[in-house]
């Protein structure tokens, strides 16, 4: 497999405070990349540094080969890039349907057509349409920001803790529907997480991030032994 994503060396900041440290990693094509930490560990800061929101100051981020260091937030999108930050950031007073076509670019026929598509990869909107994006449970809103964002049709998708405070029936839905995203679409996703059976179960390849430093790859055969996690990470899965 190419690869469609490299982090080389990569350090960012919030004014004088570091924020990562020399971060090193790859995302090939039509994989899942998986980043497994605390939360305050980095990994909202990695996938906002790659997003074009913080500023780098060190390192480089290659898309296809080329660096996007110094290019702006819509033009990463426009590339082929897209973010399902935390905390979903849908918007409360507009419906399903209206937020979905916020995200579509193009004329009626576009957004007609790009709307049905999503509906059929994520079928539990189909009934709620009409529905405000604020009256929509924590798993519903996750869903639609998914869903608004494979709208634009990126070639990598950077998920930010999709299951931060969702019912866990809904995180087998959204597990089951990004491991079949994989497989009818030609997506690369980068998840960052501190869930470990959902990391687990979605991932070709996972790290462990700790205060800003992303530590080696772990193996897949210790994802499932506690201890050998909490040696990568400090802390007990």
């Amino acid at each position: 497999m190419s690869q469609l994503l490299e982090v080389k060396g990569l350090s960012a900041a919030y004014g004088l405070v570091p924020a990562l440290h020399r971060v090193d990693f790859h995302a090939n094509r039509g994989e899942v990349v998986g980043i497994l930490g605390h939360n305050g560990m980095g990994k909202t800061t990695l996938m906002r540094s790659i997003m074009g929101y913080v500023k780098v100051t060190g390192g480089d981020i290659l898309f296809e080969d080329k660096s996007i260091l110094g290019t702006a937030v819509n033009a990463r999108a426009k590339q082929g890039i897209g973010l399902v930050p935390q905390g979903r950031q849908i918007f409360p007073n507009l419906s399903v349907e209206e937020n979905l076509h916020v995200a579509i670019p193009g004329n009626k026929a576009e957004v007609a057509r790009t709307t049905d598509e999503m509906l059929e990869l994520f079928p539990r909107l189909k009934r709620l349409l009409d529905r405000r994006g604020g009256a929509l449970s924590g798993g519903e809103q996750q869903l639609l920001a998914l869903a608004r964002c494979l709208a634009r049709h990126p070639k990598l998708m950077l998920l930010d803790e999709p299951t931060e405070g969702i019912q866990p029936s809904i995180i087998d839905e959204i597990s089951e529907t990004l491991a079949g995203l994989t497989r009818q679409i030609d997506i690369t996703i980068v998840l960052v997480e501190q869930n470990l059976d959902f990391i687990t179960g979605l991932s070709n390849r996972v790290y462990a991030i700790s205060n800003g430093v992303l530590e080696k790859e772990i193996p897949r055969e210790e994802l499932t032994d506690a201890g050998a996690v909490s040696a990568f990470m400090g802390f007990t899965a």
